[in-house]
């Protein structure tokens, strides 16, 4: 993937760039989570994201786990991914999808998950490369607490995560991560679960995703 930046990116690159090595030797506050964030890391017993490391939940429902830290070239990848969302909230939606993409690349060959498919679960019986939507929204809401941590996210905050399902009307059970427009207070889905490895997730309205199947 090849993304060309203008003089103004550039700036801005710059300025993210030292702001993540500032971010880098600082723990992320775990005490400013919300409480729906922070049930995801409790209700498997691990530790949230911190500004160098993250652990990689895997094997649904966090049965298999991973820590991965952020090294220099991560951190600069990502912060290079996330300027050329500079000029718009729109942009910085689509930055977030490919720095999901560049996420799910980054932990696939060291987990085995590079040989996921999408919309996996308990039935798929190969829990080893495999994540569920819990795993997602997990992995997902942890990429994107270390990016706000790390001050690039422009436009946007990590909100909580998401919830749907309704039997009656045969919608199956489903979450996802969420992140929210700081002007017009839009949230906006950020779904890995229905893509396959290395695809760009699913970034749409909140309200449209509660209501398809």
């Amino acid at each position: 993937m090849t993304v060309e930046f203008g003089p103004g990116s550039r700036r801005w690159l710059a300025g993210a760039t030292a702001l993540v090595a500032v971010a880098a030797a600082t723990p992320l506050d775990a005490a400013q989570l919300s409480a729906p964030i922070a049930q995801l890391y409790t209700s498997v017993s691990i530790f949230p994201p911190s500004a160098s490391s993250m652990t990689v939940c895997y094997g649904f429902v966090c049965r298999r786990r991973q820590v991965i830290a952020f090294s220099a070239s991560d951190r600069h990848a990502l912060a290079h991914i996330l300027a050329s969302g500079y000029r718009s909230a729109a942009a910085e939606r689509a930055a977030v999808q490919r720095a999901v993409v560049w996420f799910d690349r980054r932990v696939g060959p060291v987990i085995g998950t590079d040989k996921r498919v999408a919309r996996a679960d308990f039935r798929a019986r190969n829990d080893e490369h495999n994540f569920d939507c819990w795993d997602t929204t997990r992995n997902v809401t942890s990429l994107l607490l270390v990016l706000q941590g790390w001050k690039l996210l422009k436009y946007h905050q990590v909100g909580d995560p998401r919830y749907r399902g309704n039997v009656i009307a045969l919608q199956t059970p489903h979450n996802t991560a969420v992140l929210v427009d700081r002007a017009s207070r839009t949230e906006w889905v950020v779904d890995l679960w229905t893509r396959g490895y290395g695809q760009k997730p699913d970034v749409i309205p909140v309200a449209k995703w509660l209501k398809e199947d």
